[in-house]
């Protein structure tokens, strides 16, 4: 028995469709290249299945170049198949340029340019949105100077805080008889004297930090 004629129309089933498609997809890419090795034709084919796959053949005498056929093609049949991506493109690009104008004359209307053409209604809006702007700046400008007092102040605590450490650290020293605490050079040598052959510490304080006992000098650990 002879194979039956298939009424060509839409397969309603989407499997059949789809093990249809595959089928025949096969041969023509068969055809394709068989078309190529016996007749020595440049093939380009490009097929997408209804799920959106796409698959694709180009004789190898194209060396991957799909460009090339497109070309030629534009060439013999004196059509263009990029006019309409031209022209499209050229369309955004006039919008870009008038967003890109409309956004410098803005830009020039807040820094008091451009002004003279502009209706009384536009120029109040322009008013209250020049205020609005000084508002939201101003805002800014304080919570950063608050912040950074705040900072500060934590600094300066921290600070005062390590001071304090350092003279409680050395209050055992003025207390203890085996340490000899020396502000003035004559004292310093006076105290070396003293502690020769003695179990007694010297220490000189040299001009380092106020010290309201000496007349405002400085005083460091030596």
């Amino acid at each position: 028995m002879g194979r039956g004629k298939i009424e060509i129309k839409r397969i309603e089933n989407a499997t059949n469709r789809q093990v249809t498609y595959s089928k025949r997809r096969s041969g023509i890419l068969k055809k394709a290249k068989e078309l190529t090795v016996l007749c020595d034709a440049e093939v380009s084919l490009i097929m997408f299945s209804s799920t959106g796959k796409m698959t694709e053949y180009l004789s190898p005498s194209l060396n991957g170049n799909t460009k090339r056929v497109y070309d030629r093609y534009q060439q013999i049949s004196g059509s263009s198949l990029w006019n309409s991506h031209y022209e499209s493109l050229q369309n955004a690009l006039n919008k870009q340029k008038e967003i890109n104008k409309r956004l410098r004359r803005e830009i020039r209307q807040r820094m008091g340019e451009d002004l003279d053409e502009l209706t009384i209604d536009e120029l109040r809006n322009l008013e209250a949105n020049l205020e609005a702007s000084v508002k939201v700046v101003r805002d800014r400008k304080y919570h950063v100077i608050i912040t950074q007092t705040e900072t500060t102040r934590k600094k300066l605590r921290n600070h005062t805080e390590q001071h304090h450490g350092l003279l409680r650290e050395f209050e055992p020293i003025d207390e203890d008889p085996r340490f000899i605490l020396a502000v003035e050079e004559e004292d310093y040598e006076s105290a070396i004297e003293l502690a020769n052959g003695q179990n007694i510490f010297t220490f000189r304080l040299q001009p380092s930090q106020p010290n309201p006992h000496n007349g405002g000098g400085y005083l460091r650990l030596a």
